[in-house]
């Protein structure tokens, strides 16, 4: 896979933080994305693919790709997220995290 498929500052934050020990391993994560087109989806499959590799733990759902740049405005001037709907989409999908991740420790 190429490297210019992935932001460099991320990749290479991953790539530091995976050596011995990796502290990544069995982790729960969930990958979410903001972008237009289908540019989002395509940086969380190789997210997932690298997550993989380094044995992290994704929520398969809910999924959360979010078109930024479509009707109604989702962020103020600021950058903070304002939209009502996708704020509780992105509600859910923390809130599967933490039920995926206490799964993981026996906790549930």
């Amino acid at each position: 896979m190429p490297y210019e498929t992935r932001f460099g500052p991320l990749k290479n934050a991953i790539d530091w933080a995976s050596r011995p020990p990796n502290v990544w391993a069995d982790k729960a994560a969930a990958i979410v994305s903001a972008g237009g087109g289908f540019g989002g989806g395509r940086s969380q499959y190789h997210l997932r693919q690298i997550g993989i590799y380094l044995d992290i733990h994704f929520i398969n759902k809910p999924e959360f790709f979010l078109n930024a740049f479509q009707p109604p405005v989702k962020f103020d001037s600021d950058g903070n997220l304002t939209d009502a709907d996708t704020k509780e989409r992105l509600k859910e999908v923390l809130l599967a995290l933490q039920a995926f991740t206490l799964r993981l420790q026996g906790k549930s």
